[in-house]
């Protein structure tokens, strides 16, 4: 974790190569009023209702197998913003662990044209700062699909 402010690290978790980073995401001390920025793979929901719970945000790229249904979206979207839309989870384990509607938002950068779907609970921000928020976490350079 980095404090931007301070530009310097706030709290770092070692842990062996074998355990996957989202498993960490429970040592995190949230901070309320925080914004937290996930690389890929980390749709840890249980963890991410925790951080809702602190009255802090987060963003995080959202997995391909990823259920859900829309239940209202935008229709006036910047460039390149594909989607931006209010979601609730349907697949029942996941709903039990992140109850609440989220927010949905696809994509696509042009310079590694690539699409990018991020999941976050920051409904006060517009769509191009939450690409923002991820783009300076230095995450959309992360290989994996989620």
């Amino acid at each position: 974790m980095y404090e931007l402010e301070a530009k310097v690290p706030a709290y770092f978790h070692i842990s062996i190569v074998s355990v996957h980073d989202s498993k960490t995401m429970k040592y995190i001390p949230y901070e309320s009023d925080s914004y937290y920025v996930f690389g890929c793979g980390y749709n840890a929901f249980k963890e991410l209702y925790k951080i809702h719970l602190h009255e802090s945000f987060f963003v995080v790229r959202a997995k391909k197998n990823l259920q859900f249904k829309c239940i209202r979206w935008k229709r006036r979207l910047p460039k390149n913003v594909l989607t931006d839309s209010r979601i609730e989870l349907t697949d029942i384990i996941t709903r039990l662990k992140y109850p609440v509607r989220l927010r949905l938002v696809k994509y696509r950068d042009e310079d590694q044209d690539r699409e990018f779907v991020f999941l976050t609970n920051a409904f006060h921000l517009t769509s191009l700062e939450i690409v923002e928020l991820y783009k300076n976490a230095g995450r959309l350079s992360c290989s994996s699909d989620g």
